[in-house]
């Protein structure tokens, strides 16, 4: 019971980066780059504390170069992509398409890497792809989500999925995350004046910083902590199914403390996101009585 509701609560804390995202950036209390520089700076901050505590209680502080590279420049396109998306995406709807572009994006690396890939997830990317296209098309008399938005949604997924590609087999997963922050840092930094050439048209409203410190902080630095320590315990199978409900839970979320709907495009769409996940996810025989 207790690693059922520790799962449930980091996969609450993942789904909230979605609202908390959306309140922000929708109503224009934070501009969506200011936003993804102060969450990426909270998570470093809350990330660096944690890896440093280890560090005096004898555990490793530096994790090596390997994956460091490609896993900053995916953190970094996963992060101002996810913010400029929620613009205009509902919660629900743009965590259903991040889910969907990563799922997608590990299914491409792992056939660029010439790896064995069973009919199950061909089949399940092949789903998770068809629920992005129902969810995008138009048509039908439904809200269609800005084309725009959608494709800044996707560009996050590819980044995630790259930052998910080179965490692959990590000896060290706390240590590589919290690196990765903080080597992301100097590099965000860096292309500021570039990416903020609009910043200044929307003011930093208190709620904004604070939602954004939120994020970075609590959603996403302990939410990353909690997850990867629960991960060892609930086995790679049931870790990737646990993740199915983040989508529905930030719509949940996006319902009860944004006031957004969600209609039968949505549950279409997510309905073959969330099964083609599923089903490239689950191993052979987890459903049976030998688990592990």
């Amino acid at each position: 019971m207790r690693l059922f509701l520790l799962t449930a609560l980091a996969m609450c804390a993942f789904a909230a980066n979605s609202v908390l995202n959306r309140m922000a950036v929708g109503p224009g209390l934070l501009d969506p780059i200011t936003f993804a520089i102060i969450r990426l700076l909270s998570g470093a901050g809350m990330l660096a504390l944690l890896l440093a505590l280890r560090a005096v209680r004898g555990g490793a502080l530096w994790p090596g170069w390997r994956g460091r590279g490609a896993g900053v420049a995916g953190l970094l396109i996963y992060l101002f992509g996810f913010s400029l998306a929620y613009l205009s995406l509902g919660a629900g709807v743009g965590a259903l398409i991040l889910f969907g572009a990563v799922q997608v994006t590990m299914f491409a690396g792992a056939i660029l890497s010439r790896e064995a890939v069973p009919g199950r997830r061909w089949l399940g990317a092949g789903l998770a792809f068809a629920g992005l296209v129902v969810l995008m098309a138009p048509g039908g008399g439904a809200a269609v989500p800005s084309l725009s938005a959608g494709a800044f949604m996707a560009f996050a997924g590819v980044g995630w999925g790259i930052y998910s590609l080179a965490g692959r087999g990590a000896a060290d997963a706390l240590g590589a995350t919290a690196w990765n922050f903080v080597l992301a840092v100097p590099v965000a930094l860096a292309l500021l004046p570039v990416l903020s050439v609009d910043a200044g048209a929307v003011p930093m409203a208190p709620l904004g910083v604070a939602l954004a410190v939120l994020s970075g902080a609590v959603t996403s630095g302990l939410g990353y902590a909690l997850w990867y320590a629960l991960v060892p315990g609930l086995g790679a199978s049931r870790a990737g199914v646990a993740q199915l409900t983040v989508p529905l839970i930030a719509a949940g979320g996006g319902a009860l403390l944004i006031g957004e709907g969600v209609g039968l495009r949505f549950a279409l769409a997510a309905a073959l996101v969330l099964g083609g996940v599923a089903l490239a996810s689950v191993q052979s025989g987890f459903f049976s009585r030998k688990r592990r």
